[in-house]
């Protein structure tokens, strides 16, 4: 007799993959429902609460109705505060400035921290420490060795023969703002080095042999190799260095409380002082919402390049 031969039965088809990242996403949802309930209610909600007082008049009080003014707080904000100037501007060196030193120190670090030496798990743990203790603590910290009769700093200063640069660290308006960028430095040096350092061990080894094979010294692999490797997580430090010194505030607080003479003041602390300290809400929400603005401005622009470039 002779065989019959079936045909093998063809494939089951397979959900479409968009569809199957709907299946999932859907299967996620309950896990990440108490994340964003939480999210949505102390995040996204007081930051649209803070954008509609804006708008309004009001002292906080509960026995005081919100008055509707329109945009008279942000005319009042831009034309009346010369304060809000100050701390605009303040915002944005400390903008700069921890894009400069912080984002490099942090780079430079996970460079040298990334080879195999004696005491490199030790090294690393010593220079991220900084980050895990709370801004307030770091400040008091700071505050005494800034202290112009106690302090470390002067007498350091005065032990090693240079008593004549000792200064009021806190107490001069032309450096107390960079004196407290200097403690800022400290604490924050060590988030930017953890994650170069995530970064540096995603660099491909094998692009960096080849490299080297073709005779690259230290400086072309860098370039080469290792900048374009580490794009991504540039861009991370990048943002998040932006929004955390937009935001600053407990360091200034603990350290100065934007004195003396208002040197130290920032958009976030000058918010809350018109708020909590001067009772103007609707001053304050017009200050955040400016301050919030210019968050997005520099950070919405700088993803979507560096999205578009990704996609390149």
């Amino acid at each position: 007799m002779t065989a019959v031969h079936h045909p093998p039965a063809p494939p089951a088809p397979q959900a479409p993959p968009r569809r199957r990242s709907d299946r999932r996403f859907v299967q996620a949802l309950p896990y990440l429902l108490p994340a964003v309930v939480l999210y949505l209610g102390f995040l996204v909600y007081p930051m649209l609460d803070a954008v509609r007082l804006s708008f309004f008049e009001w002292t906080g009080f509960r026995n005081d109705e919100p008055v509707f003014v329109g945009l008279d707080n942000y005319v009042r904000t831009f034309t009346n505060d010369p304060v809000f100037y100050r701390a605009l501007t303040n915002s944005v060196i400390w903008v700069v400035l921890s894009l400069l030193i912080p984002m490099l120190m942090g780079l430079l670090l996970a460079l040298a921290l990334n080879r195999r030496m004696v005491g490199r798990n030790l090294f690393r743990s010593v220079f991220y420490i900084p980050a895990v203790f709370a801004s307030i603590t770091v400040a008091a910290m700071w505050r005494w060795i800034y202290n112009p009769n106690v302090g470390s700093l002067n007498q350091l200063l005065e032990a090693v023969g240079l008593a004549s640069l000792q200064q009021e660290w806190l107490g001069d308006p032309q450096i107390a703002l960079y004196s407290v960028f200097v403690a800022s430095v400290w604490q924050g040096v060590g988030f930017s080095l953890v994650l170069f350092l995530a970064g540096l061990q995603q660099v491909p080894a094998e692009l960096v042999d080849a490299a080297r094979v073709d005779g690259a010294n230290r400086w072309q692999v860098f370039k080469a190799v290792t900048v374009p490797a580490l794009r991504p997580t540039t861009a991370v430090v990048t943002i998040l260095t932006i929004i955390n010194s937009l935001k600053v505030y407990d360091l200034i607080v603990g350290m100065t409380g934007g004195g003396p003479a208002q040197s130290t003041q920032v958009l976030a602390l000058w918010s809350y002082q018109q708020s909590i300290t001067n009772h103007d809400f609707g001053q304050g929400g017009a200050v955040a919402t400016v301050l919030l603005a210019v968050s997005l401005c520099l950070v919405v622009p700088y993803l979507v390049r560096t999205l578009k470039a990704e996609e390149h």
